[in-house]
């Protein structure tokens, strides 16, 4: 019986050094809490575009990583540019802003 438990608890850290592990942060990947804040900016961001009645919402994409937006997709003057990305800017939680609008 205590030699059955002592392999459990074994098991049971091995498990759980492993989740954290698989929980941190690399240059390449984010942590589980750093996902959820991008889906959170990803989530305002795309909001605050929506808001603005001179951007046409559905042919502006954005995604988020470790702070930084991405806007691509594509819009009809240089003004709609600056515009996205000067809304995207304003949003609380975005680091940075690389636009990649091209204008049709």
């Amino acid at each position: 019986m205590f030699k059955t438990h002592r392999i459990l608890m074994f098991l049971a850290g091995i498990v759980l050094v492993a989740s954290f592990m698989g929980c941190a942060a690399t240059s390449t990947n984010e942590s589980t809490g750093q996902y959820i804040d991008n889906s959170v900016i990803t989530s305002k961001v795309k909001a605050a575009i929506f808001e603005e009645p001179t951007l046409k919402t559905l042919q502006i994409n954005v995604e988020s990583f470790k702070g930084e937006v991405q806007l691509s997709g594509f819009v009809d003057s240089a003004a709609s540019v600056e515009k996205a990305g000067d809304v995207a800017r304003a949003v609380e939680g975005v680091v940075g802003v690389k636009n990649d609008l091209v204008v049709k």
